[in-house]
């Protein structure tokens, strides 16, 4: 479970890119450093929290992302990169869970001057050829944003995970209000379109807090988790 817990929420990052299509308005922020926090939720039942935290060191950005499901399981992800003229490059990307007693750890290398990307993940190592501007799961929500501000959105977003580099496609599905214990926001609902059926992954994006993801739900079949936030400390509109 830790496993789709934690891809449920660093794909809440990939879906802020379709905001920009949205009649919600916002004034345009550069990066910044921020924490939010999250209740986490299995089958409708508050089982844990989740945080996100973006720090920066001159033009080197860390990304980090923690979830927690009591007595059950952990998933921390790092997300490493730099950028320029709003245009992330990815350096590295490194996975963690933990279900009961049972761990697993995954990375990413993105090495330019050797035109390769290097993953592993517990012992099975691969490598693909280079390819200019392919992001993680974490740091796409950035790339996302970034775009996002100035308006010029890409057809695809191309992920790099463990055993592929992948495009990826969102779309909109119009604006609702979404009251958290934080607050009430003005969303755009955004959904990441899966290939296998029975799959829907659901974005609530707000404006205000630059386009943070403030509720998200996950459907796998007959099972569904779901992130709302509880807290943030960065900027706002």
């Amino acid at each position: 479970m830790a496993k789709q817990i934690l891809k449920t929420l660093s794909l809440t990052s990939a879906l802020t890119v379709t905001a920009v299509l949205g009649t919600i308005s916002s004034q345009s922020f550069a990066m910044s450093p921020f924490q939010a926090g999250y209740q986490f939720s299995y089958n409708g039942k508050n089982i844990g929290s989740a945080t996100r935290t973006l720090a920066k060191s001159g033009n080197n950005w860390s990304y980090a992302f923690v979830a927690k499901a009591v007595g059950l399981a952990s998933a921390t992800e790092t997300s490493k990169f730099t950028l320029n003229n709003g245009q992330i490059s990815s350096t590295s990307f490194s996975r963690t869970s933990k279900v009961l007693v049972h761990n697993n750890t995954m990375s990413i290398n993105f090495n330019p001057s050797t035109k390769l990307i290097n993953t592993k993940k517990d012992d099975k190592t691969r490598s693909f050829a280079w390819k200019a501007g392919v992001l993680d799961e974490l740091n796409a929500e950035l790339q996302l944003r970034e775009d996002l501000k100035k308006g010029t959105l890409k057809s695809n977003y191309y992920l790099a995970d463990a055993k592929e580099i992948e495009a990826r496609k969102f779309v909109k599905q119009g604006n609702e209000k979404v009251t958290t214990s934080y607050g009430t926001f003005d969303t755009m609902k955004v959904v990441l379109k899966h290939d296998k059926p029975g799959r829907e992954t659901i974005f609530w994006l707000a404006p205000k807090l630059d386009y943070l993801p403030v509720k998200v739900t996950h459907v796998d079949k007959k099972t569904s988790y779901g992130l709302l936030l509880t807290s943030y400390k960065g900027q706002t509109s």
